[in-house]
């Protein structure tokens, strides 16, 4: 069976386009919890791409993800709605934050054998706030995907204004200190799956072994 792991970012995730066969969508909620926790007067910290969390965050990452979970749902034929299945461990200095295992879901895998779009939500077992660029590399890995594609509300990585045709790992490693904000987790994910067997795209950029 081929499978794919398509992740979609909050801020697209209500422009969805078709995707491939044997998809599972990893999703995030970026711009929705970022609102929300400004409505609440909550600080928004990141580091590295990773959203700092405390129990008040956690709460709004929470509903949030639950709100896009149910609209891509909603949007997408035959889907189920996964939420905290991923397996991670916590990285302490970001409060309630995980960093994803490569471990494969059972859930993910029986939607997938029941002809079923897994649509998963970046929370862990743990109730740990999970990156969804950082979860869908992980997913990508763990179950053997073909590819993995991000959809994004960019066109795909820009140096100096122009978009990168494709790239490698070691030179997408390189340039990593140069970059700043949203690029930065999703092109560190598709190193990490590159690098564990699964081509990656950001995009319109591809990067390559």
């Amino acid at each position: 069976m081929s499978r794919a792991v398509v992740k979609i970012g909050g801020a697209v995730a209500g422009t969805l386009p078709p995707l491939p066969e044997g998809a599972v969508v990893v999703h995030g909620a970026g711009p929705q919890i970022s609102a929300e926790m400004a409505r609440r007067g909550l600080a928004v910290q990141f580091v590295a791409g990773r959203r700092v969390t405390d129990a008040a965050v956690l709460e709004v990452v929470s509903e949030s993800l639950t709100l896009v979970n149910r609209a891509l749902c909603a949007a997408i034929p035959n889907a189920v709605g996964l939420i905290g299945v991923i397996e991670a461990r916590r990285l302490p200095e970001l409060g309630l934050v995980g960093e994803p295992l490569e471990v494969a879901p059972p859930e993910v895998l029986a939607a997938l054998e029941a002809g079923q779009t897994p649509v998963v939500a970046p929370l862990a077992r743990r109730g740990l706030n999970v990156n969804a660029d950082d979860a869908a590399a992980a997913l990508a890995v763990a179950i053997g995907a073909t590819r993995l594609l991000f959809l994004t509300d960019v066109p795909g990585l820009l140096v100096e204004g122009d978009v990168v045709g494709q790239i490698g790992t070691d030179d997408a490693e390189s340039l990593l200190p140069s970059l700043e904000g949203g690029i930065v987790p999703k092109l560190l994910a598709a190193i990490q799956a590159v690098r564990g067997g699964v081509p990656a795209h950001i995009g319109e950029t591809a990067v390559l072994p």
